[in-house]
């Protein structure tokens, strides 16, 4: 079993590419981490990582049994998963990624109560606004708000959820309040955007009586995470696109004031992606019920 385990952490800590990241993955400190990567080379006698300034990264000979050692536990995981079919209790770890504003206002407090009902079952969450690599992050189920991209994965669809543009009053006072759709790409206006790196060239649709209007908005400045938006519209910056319920709370003190409420952003859908194999696994089909149900009633709370 030891040896097991040690080959579970060198996996994580070339995937995740520390040995603080690898170790916290498996609830283990830096230094019992270490000692595990350690015992797992005088074992196979050969060096697994080299250190560079910024994160551990596989030698030769360790990039070789990495593809290995994943499909070991990739195999090991799908075993436990049938075994705990066979025994009708859900357990084992789920590795779940979600958008970070939709992350921490539905998502995150519903896990510990997944967890309540599923003692056995651990879940590690990860949010972040930047589109992820299911297989190559090995997440299990990822959230997403917009519109998926990868048909190779299923989909749950939760719900369509609408958005809208926004910004303060005292913003508006001081640069207009757009009237059309085209009074967005008014040099005045500033725009705040979403990008991150490799992310396509950004673009606001507008549902508009003739069809949907696709808009090259530029704004002075931009952030890799929605919230960071959101705080920067509340600081009077500039124009924000927002799902509504994100928002909500700030329409109805008036701190925010919605624009061009007659031609509205798409909507985009609110749903989460999972590999087909994954819907086998007991803890993957309670967890996506359970989830998909009551992120349904809080969208219908905010």
């Amino acid at each position: 079993m030891p040896y097991l385990e040690s080959i579970k952490v060198f996996v994580r800590v070339v995937e995740l590419g520390s040995i603080t990241s690898g170790g916290r993955d498996q609830r283990l400190t830096p230094a019992v981490a270490s000692k595990r990567i350690k015992e797992l080379e005088t074992k196979l006698g050969t060096r697994l990582l080299n250190r560079t300034t910024r994160k551990l990264v596989p030698t030769e000979a360790g990039r070789v049994f990495y593809e290995h050692a994943r499909s070991v536990v990739s195999a090991l995981e799908d075993a436990e998963a049938s075994l705990a079919g066979f025994e009708g209790r859900p357990r084992g770890t789920i590795r779940v990624t979600a958008p970070l504003g939709v992350g921490r206002r539905i998502i995150a407090p519903l896990v510990p109560r997944f967890c309540d009902l599923f003692p056995e079952v651990d879940i590690r969450l990860r949010l972040s606004d930047r589109r992820v690599d299911m297989f190559e992050d090995e997440q299990d189920v990822a959230f997403f708000l917009g519109t998926p991209q990868d048909s190779t994965l299923k989909m749950r669809k939760i719900a369509d959820c609408p958005r809208l543009l926004c910004a303060t009053p005292d913003y508006l006072a001081r640069h207009g309040t757009p009237r059309t759709p085209q009074d967005l790409l008014d040099s005045g206006q500033n725009c705040l955007l979403l990008r991150f790196p490799r992310s396509p060239e950004y673009f606001w649709v507008l549902d508009t009586p003739d069809g949907p209007q696709k808009l090259e908005v530029a704004g002075r400045f931009d952030a890799d995470t929605h919230d960071v938006l959101l705080d920067w519209a509340l600081d009077g910056r500039g124009i924000a696109m927002k799902p509504r319920f994100e928002v909500a709370r700030h329409l109805e003190t008036g701190t925010l004031v919605e624009i061009l409420p007659d031609t509205p952003p798409q909507p985009a859908v609110f749903g989460c992606l999972y590999p087909h194999r994954k819907l086998q696994d007991p803890k993957i089909q309670r967890f996506l019920d359970y989830m998909v149900r009551h992120c349904r009633a809080a969208m219908d709370r905010a």
